[in-house]
C-alpha cells in the first residue's frame, strides 16, 4: 500500500503550508488553568467547545492545517484522573473530530479551493512525564514498551480519520526510532517529525541531526522534518542544517519569541523586534522552510501575519 502525502497538493508550486499556533495559550486566554500534567488534553474533558473555538479561529487567520490537542492525551495519562482506556480513546478521537468540524464550518462558509489538513498531535514521551523531559530527552524505555505507549493514541488518531501524524517536540532518537517502527503497522498513514534540540546541530538528546536524517530520509512515511517549540534565535541556524542533510520538506513552527522562566513560570517579552515571527520569516523560507506556523505564546494574530505575508 503506497503513503497517501496530503502535504503534496499543498505545496505544489512553491507555496507555503500555513500551520495554526498554540493551542495552550489561546485556550489560556479563555479562562482555562493549565497547571497540570494533562496540559491542553485537560480541556478535552472539561470544555471541548473551547477546543473547537481555538481551532475556528485559526483557520479563519489563515492556517491551513490544524493540530489536533491530543499532544498530552494518552491512555496512560487520563488513567490517573480514573478513566479506562476505552474512555481515553474516545476523547483522543474527539480531538480529531473537533479540528474537523471547525474545518467543515469554516468552509461551509467560504469558496476554499485548496484543502485544509488536520494532523494528530503524537507528544513525546517526555510530555507524558511532565516534567521538562521533552527538552532533554533523558528518559530511556525498551523499543518495545515505547511503541506500547504510542500505539493506543496513533491508533485512535487513525480511525479518527486524521489526514497525517504530527510527531512533533521530539528529543529522543531512540523514541524518534520506536515511531519509525510503529508507523510500520499504519502503511497507508504518514506524518512529519519535529524535534527539539540542544543546538543547530544536535537532538536535545545530544544525536546529531546527520544520524537522525540519515534514519529519516528514506522513509516514506516521513512526509516533512524540521523544528518547533524552540527559541527564535536557533530557527535558521537549525534549518540551514536540516536543507544541508535531507530533500524532505522543512518545517518550523517555533516559540514567539518570548523568554520562559522557569522559576516563575511565566515568559517574558524580549523586547527586541526582530525576535518575532514575522521579521524571521524571510529568513526561514530562504532557509528551505515550506511549512510554517507557531507554538508556545503564539496567537492567531502570528498565524494571520505569517499568512498574509505569505500570499503577499
Amino acid at each position: 500500500m503506497s503513503v497517501n502525502n496530503p502535504l503534496a497538493v499543498l505545496l505544489a508550486d512553491n507555496r507555503t503550508l500555513i500551520l495554526d499556533g498554540a493551542m495552550a495559550t489561546e485556550l489560556e486566554a479563555r479562562g482555562c488553568d493549565l497547571t497540570d500534567p494533562l496540559w491542553s488534553a485537560k480541556v478535552l474533558i472539561e470544555n471541548p467547545e473551547l477546543i473547537y473555538q481555538v481551532h475556528l479561529d485559526y483557520f479563519k487567520a489563515g492556517a491551513q492545517c490544524a493540530i489536533t490537542a491530543s499532544y498530552q492525551a494518552t491512555p496512560q495519562g487520563f488513567l490517573r484522573r480514573g478513566l479506562d482506556e476505552p474512555q481515553s480513546l474516545a476523547l483522543i478521537a474527539q480531538s480529531v473530530h473537533l479540528a474537523q468540524q471547525a474545518r467543515a464550518d469554516y468552509l461551509a462558509q467560504r469558496s476554499q479551493r485548496l484543502p485544509l489538513l488536520v494532523a494528530g498531535s503524537v507528544g513525546p514521551y517526555g510530555a507524558y512525564l511532565a516534567d521538562g523531559s521533552e527538552y532533554r530527552g533523558d528518559y530511556h524505555l525498551p523499543q518495545a514498551e515505547m511503541i506500547a505507549f504510542h500505539r493506543p493514541r496513533i491508533t485512535a488518531l487513525a480511525n479518527a480519520g486524521v489526514d497525517l501524524l504530527a510527531c512533533e517536540t521530539l528529543p529522543s532518537f531512540a523514541e524518534l526510532q520506536a515511531l519509525l517502527a510503529l508507523l510500520k503497522e499504519f502503511p497507508a498513514l504518514g506524518g512529519w517529525f519535529s524535534f527539539t534540540l540542544r543546538d543547530s546541530q544536535h537532538l536535545s538528546d545530544g544525536t546529531p541531526l546527520a544520524v537522525v536524517m540519515a534514519e529519516l530520509n528514506d522513509n516514506p512515511q516521513v512526509l516533512a522534518v524540521g523544528v518547533n517549540c524552540i527559541a527564535l534565535e536557533n530557527v535558521t541556524p537549525a534549518l540551514q542544517q536540516l536543507a544541508a542533510l535531507s530533500d524532505k520538506p522543512l518545517l518550523v513552527y517555533p516559540n514567539s519569541g518570548e523568554h520562559y522562566d522557569a522559576v516563575s513560570k511565566t515568559w517574558h517579552s524580549c523586547g527586541n523586534q526582530q525576535h518575532h515571527l514575522i521579521n524571521q520569516l524571510a529568513d526561514w523560507q530562504h532557509a528551505g522552510a515550506r511549512l510554517i506556523g507557531g507554538c508556545c505564546r503564539t496567537t492567531p494574530a502570528d498565524i494571520q501575519a505569517i499568512a498574509e505575508r505569505c500570499q503577499a
